[in-house]
C-alpha cells in the first residue's frame, strides 16, 4: 500500500525504520493489550508516528504515506528470541 502511494512497486522493510515488520494483524486491536513474539512478551503502549526521515527514505510524499501504517510501538516485559516467521499472539486479559 505505501509502495503505491510513493509511485514504487515495492519497499524494503528495513527503509521503514521499523524494529520487526509483520503482517497479516490489525496492531490497532493489540491496544491495552500484552502480546507473543517468538519467546518475548510485548505491551502496546502506542502508535508509531513516521518521521521526517521518510521523506528521506522514501522520496517527495514519503511523511504523508507512512501516515496511519506506522506500526505502533511496545514495552518489553520478557525478553525472548524472536526468529523471521514468528507469529504474533495476543496473551489472555487477565480478569
Amino acid at each position: 500500500m505505501v509502495a503505491s502511494l510513493v509511485g514504487k512497486a515495492t519497499i524494503e522493510p528495513e527503509v521503514l525504520r521499523r524494529n520487526i515488520v509483520v503482517s497479516g494483524i490489525n496492531l490497532l486491536a493489540l491496544k491495552d493489550r500484552r502480546f507473543v513474539i517468538g519467546d518475548a512478551v510485548l505491551e502496546f503502549t502506542g502508535h508509531c508516528v513516521p518521521c521526517g526521515r521518510m521523506e528521506e527514505n522514501l522520496g517527495q510524499g514519503g511523511f504523508n504515506a507512512m501516515r496511519g501504517h506506522g506500526g505502533i510501538t511496545a514495552r518489553v516485559i520478557q525478553t525472548g528470541m524472536i526468529r523471521c516467521g514468528d507469529q504474533v499472539r495476543v496473551q489472555p486479559s487477565e480478569t
